[in-house]
């Protein structure tokens, strides 16, 4: 479930970065936090199967909703750290110019 959750939002965060003219929210810091995780999460998946084998795919549902929180749990850290990149980074000027005045 977090892998699923991870790889839905790398594929929103892709298509809206791709489909975004200019660079000015950094989306692309996003998208690659995203497919990383993603990446991770696909590892895991990986081992976790060679280790379980058939028992991979039956899961209890106490399992599969701890997977559910920490899906979100993982893209609320994301979004976290992407608006604090944003906010040091400050592509428009906002901050410093109300930091100027």
């Amino acid at each position: 479930m977090t892998l699923l959750i991870t790889v839905i939002a790398a594929v929103i965060s892709t298509v809206l970065w791709y489909n975004r003219k200019n660079n000015d929210m950094q989306l692309h810091v996003l998208m690659f936090m995203f497919w990383g995780a993603s990446i991770m999460w696909f590892v895991d998946a990986i081992f976790e199967y060679a280790e379980l084998r058939a028992e991979y795919f039956t899961p209890a549902l106490e399992d599969m909703i701890n997977d559910t929180f920490l899906g979100f749990s993982v893209i609320a850290l994301a979004l976290v750290i992407w608006i604090v990149f944003i906010l040091i980074k400050d592509p428009k000027g906002v901050i410093r110019h109300s930091l100027s005045n």
